[in-house]
């Protein structure tokens, strides 16, 4: 009787100011990538590589203001397929939490782990930052909000008609919270 190795997580990175510019033009790859794939991420068809680097550039800054931090994984030969943000500029009264926005994981790396090691790796930052709540919004439905409620993020509630869909429809969104147990 032979057993099977447990498939090995990816390995998460942490993308840098001085990074961020080599790594660009693939995160616009994988924004375009979830778009088209029918991600609600925000953003209407038509959406190509301009309208993908106007929501990456103005993040540079960002990060070197050090108001959010950025996640990937990689695949194989090193191209990075899964991304995911962490922003930690909250006013005083909120400085014990985090919202997580825009995971992200390429079409041809899906079901390989990506999205539950970025989510795993943004709580073990967040915990280092002094985080114990994590903030997040996503589609309500979605393969996503699943991956979140097995990860133990609690819905708040649902806000019907929140984004619009590819196809014009309106989805609803739904707003989800963790508290991190005390390290």
């Amino acid at each position: 009787m032979s057993t099977l190795a447990a498939p090995q997580m990816p390995s998460v990175m942490k993308i840098d100011a001085a990074a961020f510019s080599l790594h660009i033009d693939r995160l616009a790859d994988i924004l375009i990538d979830c778009v088209h794939a029918g991600a609600c991420l925000g953003f209407v068809l038509p959406f190509g590589r301009a309208e993908a680097l106007r929501f990456w550039q103005p993040l540079q800054q960002a990060l070197q203001d050090g108001e959010f931090r950025l996640l990937a994984t990689q695949d194989a030969s090193g191209a990075i397929v899964g991304t995911v943000q962490v922003w930690l500029n909250m006013p005083p009264a909120g400085r014990h939490q985090a919202e997580i926005a825009k995971l992200l994981v390429h079409s041809s790396a899906r079901r390989g782990g990506h999205a539950r090691a970025l989510m795993q790796a943004v709580e073990a930052l967040a915990r280092r930052e002094g985080r114990s709540l994590l903030e997040l919004r996503t589609r309500s439905g979605d393969a996503a909000e699943r991956l979140y409620l097995g990860l133990g993020y609690q819905l708040v509630g649902v806000i019907p008609g929140y984004s619009r869909a590819l196809d014009g429809s309106l989805d609803a969104m739904s707003i989800m919270y963790k508290q991190l147990p005390p390290a």
